[in-house]
C-alpha cells in the first residue's frame, strides 16, 4: 500500500520549476483507482485514506521557509513585486500533495465519479469514526472544495423525469428518495405524472446520473398535508393548467453522499423555479412542504433534562400539565416521554387534542429560536432560510405516517419563497442571523415565550 501511494501521489515540484513539471503518468492514476476499488469497504480503505492524508499532505518544512521569506520581505520593505512573489510561494507550498493526485484523477475518464465515491467513503468513515484525526478532516475539506468547483452550475444539466425516462433513472430516483419513500411503481408513476414534476441535476462528465433530485406538486393552494400529495391513487391522465397556481417543493434528496456539503440544492431550486415560470407563467406562489427532522428528539430531551434538574417540567402551563397527567396517569413526564418516543400518543384523540396547542408553540420555537452558532439548529430550516425563504406556516398533523409522527410529532412546515425578497432575506439571515417569519409563526413564538420555559 505504501509503495502504491508513493507511485500514485505526484511530489510537489520546487516552486521555480512548477510550470515545467511533467504531468503524472495516466497509468499511475488508473492503477490507484483499480487498487482502491479492489479493497473491501471498511478497515482496508480506511487505512489507505488515513495514510494518504497523514503522509502526503503539506510539506511543513517548505511552508516554514516560505513563511519566513514573506516576513523578511515585509520587514525589509522590499518592492511590492518581491512581497507578492514571496506570498505566492507560500500559497504554493500550502498545497497538500494529495491534491495533485485528486486533480489527476479528476482528468481521467470516469475519474470524477470515482472521486465522488472516495469522498462518500471519507464522509461515512468520519461519521462512524472509522477514520479520524485532523489530517483526514483536512483532506475531506480539500476534496469537498475541489468537488464544489467541478460541480458548479456551469457543468450541471437540469433534466426532467417523466414516466418515459429510462428505467434505470426512475429506479435510481425511487431508491434515493430520502424524505418520503416511494412505495412501488404505481407510486413512482404518480410522482412523475399529471400535476407533478420531478427534476434532477446531472454532470456533463457523468451524463444521465442523478446527483440531486427535486419533487414538485402543482396545486391550487399551499399544501398543509403530505399524504394528500403522495397518497396512493391512480395517476390522473390529463392536467388542467388553469387549476395550477402554486408550486410545492415537497422533497429534495441528494443521491450521492460524496457530494455532501457541495451546494447543489440551492441552485436546483432556483433553476426549477425558472423552468416552471417558463412552462406555467400563471404560478403565483412557490413554497415547500418540509419535514422537521429532530423535533421529537429535541422535545424528549427537554422533558428529560427538565425532570432531572427541577423535578418538574415548565414546557406546559399548569392547566395543560394537569390534563396531560390525568390522561397519562402519571404526574411525572416519564409516561409522556415514552408515548412521544413510541408514537402511541396519537392513538388517544383526547391526548392529541390537549397536546395540539403546546406542541405547535414548541415547534415554532424549535424552528425559530433554537440555534447552532447563531443559525437555525434544524438543518432543513437552515437550508431554506439561507436560500431566502420565509418561515411561513407550521402544519398540525401535516405528516401522519409513522415516520412523520416519530420525527416531528406529525408536524410539517411551509417555507415560502417570495421571489422578489429572497436575495434580501438571505442576506439578512446570513449576515445578521435574523429569521423572516410569518404572523402565524411569530404568534406561536410569542405564546411559547409566555407559557413555556427552557
Amino acid at each position: 500500500m505504501e509503495e502504491l501511494l508513493r507511485r500514485s501521489v505526484p511530489p510537489l515540484p520546487p516552486y521555480e520549476t512548477k510550470e515545467k513539471a511533467p504531468p503524472p503518468a495516466e497509468l499511475r492514476g488508473a492503477e490507484f483507482v483499480r487498487f482502491y476499488r479492489g479493497l473491501q469497504a471498511g478497515p482496508a480503505r480506511a487505512e489507505l485514506l488515513t495514510r494518504l492524508a497523514r503522509d502526503f499532505g503539506v510539506e511543513h518544512g517548505r511552508v516554514v521557509e516560505a513563511a519566513a521569506k514573506v516576513l523578511q520581505a515585509r520587514e525589509q520593505r522590499r518592492e511590492p513585486g518581491a512581497l507578492l512573489q514571496a506570498e505566492d510561494r507560500l500559497r504554493y507550498y500550502l498545497i497538500p500533495q494529495y491534491r495533485g493526485l485528486f486533480q489527476h484523477l479528476g482528468r481521467l475518464e470516469g475519474g470524477l465519479r470515482f472521486l465522488v465515491e472516495l469522498r462518500a467513503d471519507l464522509v461515512e468513515g468520519l461519521a462512524s469514526k472509522a477514520v479520524d484525526g485532523p489530517h483526514v478532516k483536512e483532506m475531506n475539506g480539500v476534496l469537498k472544495n475541489m468537488l464544489s468547483e467541478w460541480f458548479c452550475t456551469g457543468f450541471l444539466n437540469l433534466e426532467r423525469v417523466t414516466w418515459q425516462s429510462p428505467c434505470e433513472v426512475l429506479q435510481k430516483i425511487s431508491d434515493s428518495e430520502a424524505v418520503h419513500p416511494v412505495r412501488n411503481w404505481v407510486d413512482m408513476k404518480r410522482r412523475v405524472g399529471a400535476y407533478r414534476r420531478c427534476y434532477f441535476f446531472s454532470h456533463c462528465a457523468i451524463p444521465g446520473e442523478p446527483l440531486i433530485v427535486l419533487h414538485v406538486a402543482l396545486t391550487s393552494d399551499i399544501s398543509n398535508n403530505i399524504q394528500a400529495i403522495v397518497k396512493e391513487v391512480p395517476p390522473l391522465e390529463t392536467e388542467d393548467a388553469d387549476k395550477i397556481t402554486t408550486a410545492i417543493f415537497y422533497s429534495i434528496s441528494l443521491t450521492q453522499q460524496g457530494l455532501q456539503g457541495v451546494e447543489l440544492g440551492t441552485h436546483l431550486i432556483k433553476r426549477v423555479v425558472k423552468e416552471l415560470q417558463k412552462e406555467l407563467p400563471q404560478i403565483e406562489a412557490f413554497s415547500t412542504l418540509s419535514p422537521i427532522p429532530g423535533f421529537t428528539k429535541w422535545l424528549v430531551g427537554l422533558l428529560s433534562s427538565q425532570s432531572k434538574e427541577q423535578g418538574k417540567n415548565e414546557l406546559f402551563t399548569e392547566s395543560e400539565w394537569q390534563e396531560i397527567s390525568e390522561l397519562t396517569g402519571d404526574s411525572s413526564s416519564e409516561t409522556l416521554k415514552k408515548l412521544l418516543s413510541t408514537n402511541e400518543w396519537v392513538r388517544s384523540e383526547k391526548l392529541s387534542s390537549v397536546l395540539h396547542s403546546p406542541l405547535m408553540r414548541l415547534c415554532a420555537w424549535y424552528l425559530y429560536g433554537e440555534k447552532h452558532r447563531g443559525y437555525a439548529l434544524n438543518p432543513v430550516a437552515n437550508f431554506h432560510l439561507q436560500n431566502g425563504s420565509v418561515l411561513w406556516r407550521i402544519n398540525w398533523m401535516g405528516d401522519t405516517s409513522p415516520r412523520g409522527i416519530g420525527a416531528s410529532c406529525g408536524m410539517m412546515v411551509n417555507y415560502r419563497y417570495f421571489l422578489e425578497e429572497t436575495a434580501s432575506n438571505s442576506a439578512l439571515y446570513l449576515g445578521s442571523k435574523q429569521v423572516k417569519a410569518s404572523e402565524q409563526v411569530l404568534a406561536l413564538v410569542n405564546q411559547f415565550q409566555q407559557n413555556s420555559k427552557l
